[in-house]
């Protein structure tokens, strides 16, 4: 009995001419991401390897610039000090003031659409606007803040001329320009159900049972959200430390990119920068994994935590 053979029916016609002219379509995104993200990224691997000033070729050192970062430079035990500090602070200290901000602007109160165009205003704000302005605030010699205090009486504050107020001080600006994360909390907030604060009033709750018991468990996705963004956007600021302090005073403010950017661009020192950039994506992966992995405990998705 002859064997029966069944031939796999191929693309007709006109599902190859739908999928070349989709591969068309997407093709501008497809040579984009090739030339702008994954050629940079492996060109950036490579130079991690080697010693490299841009004014000469390549030389190919293998792991010699981790091995240098990690055992050999004087300034990275301090950087990474600064940065975890900055970051741990900045963090979750930015999306606790920011919901709480948000919790204030979502009650009834006159003139609220005002208030939130006010809270809201300075992430609209370039980073070199923010940086002078704040200059002028903080400033020991003519800033608003310290000439409000002598006229008060009372000493003035170096809040970025002194090592031990220089990372607090750009804590307090983060904390300050949370305009985008209240805007997300405002809109989370307005979806809670009303039902639940009514079910909650009915057996006697006060207003802080509701805000401790409904509000943060129903709000607990974008908190995790939120905390991610301020995570990473940590670990990579670097605009306003640089206009304000520039790494100083005494390096107290020498973010990680802030020493990633001396590497690069004033010591021309392009591997060991690539090995820094590579290294820090290494750290965010990590931190972030480690947050989501966390959020099993804390996390409320409607009935199961995730």
């Amino acid at each position: 009995m002859a064997a029966i053979t069944r031939r796999r029916p191929g693309m007709t016609a006109l599902q190859r001419r739908n999928q070349l002219m989709g591969l068309l379509f997407v093709s501008p995104w497809i040579l984009g991401f090739l030339l702008w993200t994954f050629y940079p990224l492996g060109s950036s691997f490579y130079y991690s390897l080697t010693r490299y000033d841009l004014l000469r070729e390549p030389i190919f050192i293998g792991l010699e610039n981790y091995s240098e970062i990690f055992t050999r430079d004087p300034l990275f035990g301090k950087v990474t000090y600064n940065t975890l500090y900055y970051v741990g602070l900045s963090a979750p200290l930015g999306v606790a003031a920011a919901f709480l901000m948000a919790s204030l602007l979502n009650t009834e109160i006159k003139g609220r659409s005002i208030f939130r165009a006010i809270f809201f205003f300075p992430a609209i704000i370039p980073a070199f606007v923010t940086a002078v302005v704040w200059q002028f605030l903080v400033n020991v010699q003519y800033g608003a803040i310290n000439g409000t205090l002598q006229g008060l009486g009372l000493p003035v504050i170096p809040f970025i001329a002194n090592p031990d107020y220089a990372k607090p001080t750009l804590i307090l600006i983060h904390i300050w320009a949370q305009g985008n994360a209240i805007v997300i909390f405002l809109a989370t907030l307005q979806e809670v159900p009303r039902s639940l604060y009514e079910a909650a009033t009915v057996d006697g709750a006060n207003a802080w049972h509701k805000f401790w018991n409904v509000t943060i468990p129903m709000t607990t996705p974008v908190i995790l959200f939120n905390l991610v963004i301020g995570l990473i956007y940590g670990f990579q600021n670097f605009t306003l430390p640089w206009l304000l302090t520039a790494g100083g005073p005494n390096n107290a403010t020498e973010l990680y990119t802030i020493f990633l950017y001396r590497n690069a661009f004033q010591y021309l020192r392009m591997g060991k920068a690539s090995a820094l950039a590579w290294i820090l994506f290494v750290v965010i992966v990590v931190f972030t994994i480690l947050l989501f992995r966390s959020s099993n405990r804390w996390v409320y998705y409607g009935g199961e935590s995730d």
